[in-house]
């Protein structure tokens, strides 16, 4: 579903990945693990078309996303990849359930649909009595189920999570390592996340272990 080819990158002189090939089938849960510095979130990051590669190339779903630039990406990105972020990034002026919708509206889905798709996955996280709170009367471990509702409205191919319990105390990470693998069995959803948290990782199908811009293993 997801290849990446002789994967580099550099800024400045710093070359940061140095051909990384990786392979990604529909379905699973892969984790990629190494010290800081190893280049983990640059792959994740180019991987989800939020930075571009200096060589190499991307194929997701048959699509050479690589080559996208513009609105072409933007749309693309939009209706194919999720993103949970370490710290989260909601919009503090919206509600749960307007964080949640707002990928589905930028799409241009209907409005009432996407809130009704919403309001279910805000249920299905456990958080129906949320859906009007704003981000700032969350707690840590609601905000992030919030992203991961967020990410999954619009039915992405593959969610990329950098660092999703790095914010969350141990209780919270474990809840969300257990949904992520149930939005697996349930949903067949792919996942590609990048960690320091053993236990996430060791609950995935694979894990990938990065050193010096290289995978090693």
């Amino acid at each position: 579903m997801l290849q990446a080819k002789q994967i580099e990158k550099k800024y400045g002189a710093l070359q940061v990945l140095k051909g990384v090939d990786l392979e990604i089938q529909k379905g699973e849960i892969v984790s990629i693990v190494g010290s800081s510095g190893a280049g983990k979130s640059t792959l994740l990051h180019i991987l989800g078309t939020l930075d571009k590669p200096n060589k190499g190339k991307i194929i997701l779903q048959n699509t050479r996303i690589d080559q996208l630039a513009g609105k072409s990406l933007a749309r693309f990105r939009n209706k194919h990849i999720g993103f949970i972020f370490q710290f989260h990034h909601l919009l503090p002026e919206f509600t749960a359930i307007e964080n949640v919708c707002i990928p589905g509206w930028i799409g241009g889905s209907k409005r009432a649909e996407t809130v009704k798709k919403g309001m279910e996955l805000l249920e299905q996280m456990g958080l129906q009595n949320r859906t009007e709170h704003k981000p700032g009367e969350l707690s840590g471990g609601e905000q992030q189920r919030v992203a991961v509702a967020r990410a999954l409205i619009n039915n992405p191919d593959i969610i990329m999570a950098d660092e999703p319990t790095g914010n969350l105390d141990s209780i919270n990470a474990r809840e969300l390592h257990k949904l992520f693998i149930d939005l697996c069995n349930t949903r067949n959803q792919t996942f590609l996340i990048v960690t320091h948290n053993e236990e996430l990782a060791q609950m995935s199908n694979r894990v990938i272990h990065m050193k010096d811009g290289q995978i090693i293993s």
